[in-house]
């Protein structure tokens, strides 16, 4: 079986680093959108394992299409990780009013990142597992 996750980042710089190294040291399979709407989209076509979800995004935010996503019987245990730099209480609040299941707050690093992935899929979730440098790669925005 093939892991699929679903990157949403209103930046195609994000997307494309969060991709490259997702399929560099995971062999998982991604998928990305641009926006909250596009995200709804592409999760019910998608059937991702885990979403990495932006907060601030244009046509539809991160919270809004979280919540669209937990009405859909189909997708309503999809773990989703929002990724944002609002770690304001308000916004964490919000992000798990959403239906979220965590919050990861930019900038961030390689080990957090291996860490939700592990959290919400476990290691043994595909053949490969993260590199040993993975951990070591700074990621200032995802």
């Amino acid at each position: 079986m093939t892991v699929k996750i679903l990157l949403v980042d209103d930046s195609s710089t994000a997307l494309l680093l969060g991709k490259m190294l997702f399929k560099k040291y995971t062999g998982y399979e991604v998928v990305t959108a641009l926006n909250g709407r596009e995200a709804v989209l592409k999760a019910v076509a998608e059937k991702p394992d885990l979403i990495f979800m932006d907060v601030h995004m244009p046509r539809m935010d991160g919270f809004a299409a979280c919540r669209e996503i937990r009405k859909m019987e189909s997708l309503e245990s999809v773990p989703i990780v929002m990724v944002t730099s609002s770690g304001e209480s308000a916004n964490v609040e919000l992000g798990y009013e959403s239906g979220c299941s965590a919050y990861l707050t930019k900038p961030f690093n390689a080990n957090e990142l291996q860490e939700m992935v592990h959290r919400f899929l476990g290691p043994q979730a595909s053949p490969r597992v993260l590199a040993p440098g993975f951990g070591q790669l700074p990621i200032a925005k995802y």
